[in-house]
């Protein structure tokens, strides 16, 4: 399917999964497709399973917009508590469309609560509550990052996959490399087809520098070795260091989680004039999401709070942020810090979404399926990579996936001759139809009764 004959699906209100592979133009439809909404004025949901997706398509977190949190189930009196929000009831009950980006990385239950707390909020018993919902993602990158006992699978295995009747669009031209050899290189990895000529296609990029006067964005597949190369950047500026200590309040074994699992500012942040860095919370008043990206740019004079310049431009004094977790309307922990963490290497959890002219990248640490399609295909040619590291698990991708996507490719190819075969006038007419349509049908509305389990 090209992108003309997915755009065509989508006027039609259908539910969608949008897919295919990394580059093929998945944020550039969307983004599309949202203009076209709006322009028309259809409420729009814009949402991502990770802030930096979200800042692709100037959304928030799914998380956020539907009042979860970090949670990926809810008791009923957690539920109840939410319905009774009138800020998150307005949101919810007059958005006729939820977009949700890379679903890889969220799992079935978390997908399964947004639909239940779609259709409690708006009292309809359809999925989500009776929004066209478009999903979008790539099975081969990053799967569901689990805590604990949290769960990994798929979306695809929620409840509600298989109760709302989707139609997959498997967009196949790619847009963003246009290197033949690279694809070829990233066509064998996603086809489970790496051969010998492949990996030394790849080993020509070990330790080559790259051609460019931008200085490379480093990509790290752990944490531990962003935050060793940022903090070594830091140590080169010669400027007065300013230090913000992470402040908690309440239940410790919660707070524990907080800082582990939710919260991505550090405990410490230390900070100096001239240090790259990424916020890390959303804060839409104050213009910025989790994943902008910007320098310090000195201090404010009242709280020596850091001053941020942004990439597009915007000043922002980034003051402390709260992460709580609440029981019913009661917060049981919290922690505030500086919503920021430093930047100058990122992970490459972190870079899924993003299009780099050039980078610096170290799969020799690689320990996830995907991780390194992710990572290498984040950049635009061979050329644009130097490469300081590779191990056997770099070039592998889930084996789940591979089977998915035989699947997808499939009902991709039947949707689109269910929609190729529709008189022209009768395609026009239901997405005129669509676009008047009220979706809060009194047909459809129900008295919902709360029985999550």
């Amino acid at each position: 399917m090209n992108q003309a004959d997915a755009f065509e699906i989508l006027k039609l209100g259908e539910n969608i999964f949008l897919t295919g592979p990394a580059g093929c133009g998945k944020t550039f439809l969307l983004n599309k497709y949202i203009r076209h909404l709006r322009k028309n004025n259809i409420r729009v949901g814009v949402t991502a399973s990770t802030g930096i997706a979200a800042t692709h398509l100037n959304g928030r977190t799914i998380h956020s917009w539907c009042g979860i949190g970090i949670s990926e189930t809810m008791t009923n009196a957690q539920i109840k508590a939410l319905v009774k929000k009138e800020q998150l009831k307005q949101r919810i009950t007059s958005t006729k469309v939820l977009i949700i980006d890379e679903v890889s990385m969220l799992n079935a239950k978390r997908l399964d609560l947004v639909d239940y707390i779609c259709k409690a909020i708006r009292q309809d018993v359809r999925p989500f509550g009776g929004m066209q919902i478009i999903l979008c993602g790539d099975f081969f990158q990053l799967p569901p990052v689990s805590r604990g006992e949290e769960d990994n699978r798929f979306v695809t295995e929620s409840s509600i996959w298989k109760n709302m009747d989707i139609n997959i669009c498997y967009l196949e031209d790619q847009h963003r490399q246009g290197d033949k050899s690279f694809l070829r290189v990233l066509n064998d990895i996603r086809g489970n087809s790496v051969t010998k000529d492949t990996s030394t296609i790849l080993r020509k990029r070990l330790n080559k520098e790259v051609a460019t006067k931008i200085k490379p964005t480093k990509l790290h597949t752990h944490n531990r070795d962003v935050d060793s190369y940022n903090n070594s950047e830091l140590d080169k500026i010669e400027e007065d260091e300013v230090v913000y200590e992470m402040k908690s309040n309440g239940d410790k074994h919660l707070i524990k989680g907080l800082k582990n699992g939710y919260c991505l500012a550090p405990e410490i942040l230390k900070l100096k004039k001239g240090a790259v860095v990424m916020f890390v919370r959303n804060n839409f008043g104050k213009k910025y999401v989790n994943g902008t990206l910007g320098k310090v740019i000195g201090f404010d004079a009242d709280d020596n709070y850091p001053i941020v310049e942004t990439i597009s431009g915007n000043t922002i004094v980034a003051s402390p942020e709260s992460w709580n977790i609440e029981d019913g309307s009661e917060v049981v922990a919290s922690v505030s810090q500086v919503p920021l963490r430093l930047a100058w290497a990122i992970t490459v959890h972190k870079s899924q979404g993003m299009s780099l002219d050039c980078a610096e990248i170290d799969l020799s640490k690689t320990f996830e399926y995907g991780m390194g399609y992710v990572a290498l295909s984040r950049v635009r040619s061979l050329n644009g990579i130097k490469l300081v590291g590779i191990n056997s698990m770099a070039l592998k991708v889930n084996k789940e996936a591979i089977k998915l996507n035989k699947i997808l490719f499939a009902k991709s190819k039947k949707d689109l001759k269910k929609s190729s075969g529709m008189d022209k006038k009768a395609m026009e007419k239901k997405q005129k139809d669509f676009l008047r349509k009220n979706k809060d049908d009194d047909n459809y509305n129900t008295i919902f009764e709360y029985h999550f389990k």
